[in-house]
């Protein structure tokens, strides 16, 4: 096993010897890898224990333990009673016998996608590869396979960006309520346990609410900086709870080390994050499963899943349309912001068929389109449109009904690309923004071309719009018009 106080003492010397140290100024340094800027599009896959129940969602673990919710009983109905079978006794079932990285990274690679992020340690705290501080991982138990590892030989030879999340610091909280009956969770419990620690849960946005302690602290910084260290991910995502008080001082030691750390592997890396958990400007911020409503000044990504009620796979989940995604992709894009969309593997490693559908139909509709998509960047206005878009986390439960008047708009070298999120029926698109005299554009149009289309159309400018005419261009998916300036 790991030595922990040497482990600790590299990484401090990482940092004393680094471009980056442990304080937000030095932090702020950081700038977003252009390749990542670039992306704007990539595949979050949550695939763990929580995989083998498949029953409510990837929160499983800490909701079984709560006595009188759907999953205590539903547990107690199929497993039985927790103190004889609880959450550990999944890993034993956890075989992983259909899965195969190289399929998958095939079937990311038709998807569009430029970078994948496996969850590599969820909220239970079972990891997802191999570790020398834990024994609780999928290369000891389990399959006896590194499967984390194995993604990423996969994924990086296909052209894919490595990425990873870490869910762990939840893990304080995350099965407490197992000591509240007779369960499978029993004190004493000690550093290096399973359930370890499964300290009383706070409320989740209190800042300073049930503090970690330096131990708990310590072994959170260990397994981040082993997890860099192991596979090297390109983004390092991080997932709520981290933002409060007792995180900030290992929260800023983790950053200078990652950093410090592409900048000897000559790559650049960064780091996502929820809520204030870093600084602004020192990381990438995130919303989960929401949108801006704006055009941001700086560069954000979403996180959200194929399915509306789950991250992980289950026998229930409602999923989103293909064209919904598509959509909402290229509504973030126009905004400076890039999509992380999650796919939820069945426990044996299998993609489950509307995953995967989801993701090929994404797929074809960049093979057309990414054009306007992938090395782009924002225009004056992100769009325009009658459709208004709720801000905020969570909020993507509801789905947004586009019209024909709802144009996004990117830009790449002389182009000025402007998709039309829901075509209109009569061919004939108006784009206001650029009318004569606009104030976002008053210069010269050479020609207008229609992505995926053989038809060249028509089109004029009016003091009311820019008016484009066609008669043969009909599709569900949304249509990119490619105007070329001079």
């Amino acid at each position: 096993m790991m030595d922990k106080s040497k482990y600790l003492k590299v990484i401090d010397d990482t940092i004393s010897n680094g471009r980056f140290k442990d304080d937000w100024d030095s932090l702020s340094q950081f700038q977003v890898p252009t390749w990542y800027e670039k992306a704007k599009f990539g595949i979050f896959i949550h695939w763990g224990l929580y995989s083998i129940p498949a029953f409510a969602s990837e929160w499983y673990s800490r909701n079984m333990y709560i006595q009188g919710s759907s999953e205590y009983e539903h547990h107690i109905a199929t497993y039985g009673e927790h103190k004889d079978f609880g959450y550990k006794d999944f890993i034993p079932l956890f075989k992983t016998e259909q899965f195969n990285a190289e399929e998958w990274a095939n079937l990311f690679k038709l998807s569009g996608a430029k970078y994948v992020m496996p969850v590599a340690e969820h909220h239970d705290g079972f990891q997802m590869y191999k570790s020398a501080y834990s024994h609780y991982n999928t290369y000891e138990m389990g399959p006896q396979r590194d499967l984390v590892g194995e993604m990423k030989d996969a994924f990086e030879h296909q052209g894919l960006e490595f990425c990873v999340s870490s869910h762990r610091a939840e893990h304080w909280f995350f099965l407490s309520h197992g000591k509240e009956f007779d369960s499978d969770i029993q004190e004493p419990l000690v550093c290096g346990d399973f359930y370890w620690p499964s300290m009383t849960e706070p409320d989740h946005q209190d800042l300073f609410g049930s503090p970690p302690n330096k131990e708990f602290l310590e072994d959170w910084l260990i397994r981040c900086c082993e997890l860099v260290d192991n596979y090297k991910p390109k983004v390092f995502y991080f997932d709520w709870w981290i933002h409060t008080a007792a995180f900030k001082p290992y929260l800023k030691k983790f950053a200078a080390y990652y950093y410090n750390k592409g900048d000897e592997w000559g790559t650049p890396v960064a780091i996502n994050y929820k809520h204030d958990a870093f600084m602004f400007g020192s990381a990438v911020p995130d919303i989960e499963r929401g949108l801006f409503s704006e055009l941001k000044p700086y560069f954000w990504q979403t996180d959200t899943a194929v399915a509306k009620n789950s991250w992980c796979y289950t026998a229930d989940n409602d999923y989103k349309s293909a064209m919904e995604i598509i959509r909402d992709l290229v509504d973030i894009v126009s905004k400076n912001g890039n999509l992380l969309l999650n796919i939820g593997p069945k426990a044996d490693g299998s993609i489950p068929a509307q995953d995967r559908e989801i993701l090929l139909a994404i797929g074809d509709w960049l093979k057309v389109n990414g054009e306007a998509i992938y090395d782009t960047t924002y225009w004056r206005t992100f769009g325009e449109g009658p459709t208004k878009i709720l801000e905020g986390q969570f909020t993507d439960g509801t789905t947004k009904t586009f019209t024909s008047e709802d144009i996004r708009f990117t830009v790449k070298g002389s182009c000025l690309y402007a998709t039309v999120l829901v075509y209109p029926e009569n061919g004939i698109v108006h784009i206001q923004s650029l009318k004569e005299k606009s104030t976002h554009f008053h210069g010269i149009i050479k020609d207008i071309h229609i992505l995926g289309f053989d038809e060249r159309p028509t089109w004029e400018r009016t003091d009311e719009a820019l008016t484009i005419y066609t008669s043969t261009v009909h599709s569900e998916a949304p249509v990119v018009l490619r105007i070329e300036l001079d």
